[in-house]
């Protein structure tokens, strides 16, 4: 039976590294749904004139498109054996859907870890970045600072910090993720498939943990 994994996680926790290491480690796909996005849109597939009509006027797209996305993903010869996904499901309506897809397909979710961190921690990570003006070259004021402070080591242009990467800014994107992804968490873990890992140990650490848990 193809393994299906969703993989869960709030902006800073490491989802998104974590799912390309299990992808590369299991040798199953990488699904992630802003990529899926991407490339319907980029290939102005019917699906991604659909999504587009509503993201340009700021409203969500809906469920369904979403859904047809994933189900003709899934339907590709990279998908035989399963996939790591990341970005979907975002609700228990689309965990549903979801899981009839993989039903007709003869397939199921086997396992969902849940990458925590603390809020703050949290913050801390996503918070502080700093583009430079130039060519977008990206810093961390505590993790990846500049050697001259506000100066690009690269091209020697000024950094500034966009709206997105302000505390203020990702301490609500963090809360708003919490409290919309709370009942998907809750969803998986009455189903005894919800694993938490500690998101805040180092990056080989918390894939060691994961592949563990997995096994």
């Amino acid at each position: 039976m193809a393994t299906y994994i969703v993989l869960l996680g709030p902006p800073g926790a490491g989802k998104g590294t974590q799912a390309k290491i299990l992808a590369q480690t299991t040798n199953l796909a990488h699904i992630s749904s802003g990529d899926l996005f991407r490339e319907n849109i980029t290939n102005q597939t019917e699906l991604g004139k659909l999504a587009k009509s509503y993201m340009d006027k700021g409203e969500l797209v809906p469920d369904d498109i979403t859904i047809a996305m994933v189900r003709e993903r899934i339907t590709r010869s990279d998908c035989k054996n399963g996939a790591i996904v990341d970005g979907f499901p975002r609700t228990p309506i689309q965990a549903d859907a979801f899981e009839k897809i993989l039903d007709g397909l003869g397939a199921a979710v086997t396992a969902v870890p849940y990458v925590t961190a603390a809020e703050a921690v949290l913050i801390e990570r996503t918070g502080g970045r700093w583009s430079c003006r130039a060519q977008g070259h990206i810093y961390h004021k505590k993790f990846n600072p500049p050697k001259q402070e506000g100066i690009c080591d690269i091209d020697g242009s000024e950094l500034y910090q966009r709206d997105d990467d302000k505390e203020e800014t990702v301490a609500k994107r963090i809360r708003v993720y919490l409290e919309r992804t709370m009942p998907l968490v809750e969803y998986y873990r009455k189903r005894g498939k919800l694993i938490e890992i500690n998101g805040v140990q180092p990056v080989e650490q918390v894939t060691k943990e994961l592949l563990a848990a997995l096994k």
